[in-house]
């Protein structure tokens, strides 16, 4: 019998939250933090020149949960203070790098209905940073997940092909690089690049910030596979959790605002199995109380989920419920 998908959702702050999970938890962590000197009205804002200490510690803790061959997604965007870009995405990829992390990729969000504008010095931003760290060079990829159509482009470059598109033709300029187009004959897929294309339409305007679904849900395809675990430390209204959910993965999804906590339960209540704290849990916009409730009641509701669940527990939940927050 295939277990139920798990999903857990808490109110409190990740650096906290983490520190009841064991090390080598989760397969995936895809996440988008809070953005420098943004959402000052949600989650107070942190300056571009204490970021980085500010996420570290944060980012200790991920490192720790997350497994030797588990990809780590960090979307994140720069912002221009006095004129210029600041350096704080720079200086947080050099201190992760040194934390332990490898910067094995960087893939490209391109909003493709981003809002027209212009500044005197520069124009509006159509793209973010979606950069990939992982704690070992061999991880878990299926890139056949995320292949794409070849497209029209194909019906008429490979009709007719010459001699040269029969055999690797190195570049004329020198560079190494080379092609041999006859690899791609009566082929309908291809692989994707590194630059993803999504709308931002997103689920509710009662969040600040909400990125796409199909954001996390293309990462969620090509790192994982159905019932392993994918965290996301600053989950906002649900928008990950919603998405491996729809996929078969089991998720954690934590955020320090009680109310963004609410939305994410209403986002993935459908689901017929899930498990967090009862709704009384985030009755108090005190990000404070919430956390310390929040830890007061799980024992309690781990008890009262497996009475629930009739056993019916995944191979990656069979830890003490003393190390497991439910």
């Amino acid at each position: 019998m295939t277990p139920p998908v798990q999903t857990r959702i808490c109110a409190g702050d990740c650096l906290d939250i983490l520190e009841s999970y064991p090390d080598n938890y989760f397969n995936l962590i895809v996440t988008s933090p809070p953005y420098a000197d943004n959402r000052n009205q949600t989650y107070g804002g942190i300056h571009p020149d204490h970021y980085v200490d500010w996420f570290l510690p944060r980012a200790r803790q991920m490192l720790r949960v997350l497994k030797p061959d588990g990809t780590f997604i960090l979307n994140i965007k720069e912002k221009a203070t006095n004129g210029e870009r600041h350096t704080y995405v720079i200086e947080l990829i050099l201190a992760l790098r040194k934390q332990g992390w490898l910067w094995t990729e960087e893939f490209v969000w391109h909003k493709k209905n981003c809002f027209p504008g212009k500044w005197p010095n520069r124009f509006r931003d159509a793209w973010e940073r979606c950069l990939q760290f992982n704690k070992s060079k061999k991880f878990n990829m299926y890139q056949e997940a995320v292949m794409v159509p070849m497209g029209d482009w194909a019906k008429n470059r490979l009709k007719n092909l010459s001699e040269t598109d029969q055999k690797r033709d190195n570049s004329k300029v020198g560079s190494g690089f080379g092609k041999n187009v006859s690899n791609w004959l009566n082929r309908n897929m291809a692989y994707p690049t590194n630059v993803l294309h999504f709308a931002t339409e997103c689920y509710n305007r009662n969040h600040s910030a909400v990125f796409p679904s199909l954001l996390p849900e293309w990462f969620i395809k090509l790192f994982t596979r159905e019932h392993d675990w994918i965290l996301d430390p600053f989950l906002g209204s649900g928008t990950t959790c919603e998405a491996a959910q729809r996929l078969n993965r089991n998720s954690v999804g934590i955020d320090i605002l009680s109310e963004y906590c609410k939305l994410a339960r209403q986002r993935t209540g459908q689901y017929q199995y899930r498990l967090y704290e009862g709704n009384d849990t985030y009755e108090t916009n005190n990000s404070g109380r919430d956390h310390d409730i929040c830890r007061k009641e799980h024992t309690q509701l781990s008890s009262e989920s497996s009475e629930e669940t009739d056993g019916a527990a995944t191979e990656g939940n069979l830890e003490t419920k003393e190390s497991i927050p439910f």
